[in-house]
């Protein structure tokens, strides 16, 4: 069955998936799939920014959002009369005509992917761009071979595919989904989704200027995890993707330098430790 894969990693943040959807879907019906939809208040694909850390130590994460178009979907279990039902390929569809009226399904969907349009008084939702999918088994035909959100990302982020295929298996090997803990089952799956990070900088105030070299180490206190860095030329360093909400001894190390230690480092969210002291060995 069909599925998304969203690589967080090389999502730049251009839009370009959001604007698509927009294009499609704003002033066209697809039916039987889908209505209009509004060209403000919804997004049926939505840019997700994060900026985390604080000044100079900024890290910027864009990740699409989507509709997970679930195996276990509760929207389809809140739906009454048939107005949600799941394709043969994997796609989830919210019925146009069948859905009037079913406000509760806005409310269903745990990941906020489906909206309500006051004007037609039905709710909407990404449908995987079905009317192209079905457009592309046409031989004389066949347009896209995807739904314009992957058609138009630049760095392929945003990759579609069938989960029985080995390339696409290989992909979702390493993936993760939204919330496992709503069982869900979702067909959408994420790479290089980001955690936490911790980062600072290393100087030698005495001889002003920054140390390349040091080694800094962050070893969490409830699992016993190491997370190892080396200060660049200007004296920086980043822990990537350590494990959020836990506490941290942080430990700085370098030639001819006085050890450091830090203790009670605590990742509720990116740590900057700031501009740190090293103090030459007399």
């Amino acid at each position: 069955m069909k599925c998304f894969i969203i690589d967080a990693s090389i999502c730049n943040g251009c839009y370009n998936c959001q604007i698509a959807c927009k294009d499609e879907h704003v002033g066209n019906d697809w039916p039987p799939y889908a209505l209009s939809e509004p060209d403000i208040g919804q997004f049926w694909v939505k840019v997700h920014e994060r900026e985390r850390g604080t000044v100079p130590k900024v890290r910027m994460t864009f990740m699409p959002l989507i509709c997970n178009h679930c195996d276990n979907a509760p929207c389809m279990k809140a739906a009454t009369g048939g107005a949600i039902y799941k394709r043969s390929d994997g796609i989830v569809i919210i019925d146009p005509v069948k859905s009037v009226g079913q406000k509760q399904l806005v409310g269903a969907c745990p990941y906020g992917a489906i909206y309500w349009n006051s004007t037609l008084n039905i709710p909407q939702k990404c449908t995987g761009c079905s009317h192209l999918i079905d457009n592309a088994a046409n031989t004389t035909d066949p347009g896209l071979q995807a739904p314009r959100c992957v058609d138009a990302c630049p760095t392929g982020a945003l990759t579609w595919g069938d989960d029985t295929d080995p390339a696409i298996q290989a992909k979702i090997a390493g993936a993760i989904v939204m919330h496992p803990e709503y069982q869900t089952k979702p067909r959408a799956y994420y790479l290089n989704v980001p955690t936490v990070f911790i980062a600072g900088a290393i100087y030698d105030k005495a001889a002003d200027e920054c140390l390349e070299g040091a080694t800094v180490s962050a070893t969490d206190l409830q699992t016993g995890m190491v997370y190892s860095a080396t200060t660049d030329n200007y004296g920086d360093f980043w822990l990537e993707d350590v494990a959020p909400n836990h506490s941290y001894t942080v430990h700085i190390e370098l030639d001819g330098y006085a050890p450091k230690t830090l203790g009670g480092v605590f990742t509720g969210k990116d740590v900057n430790l700031g501009d740190m002291e090293l103090l030459p060995l007399k």
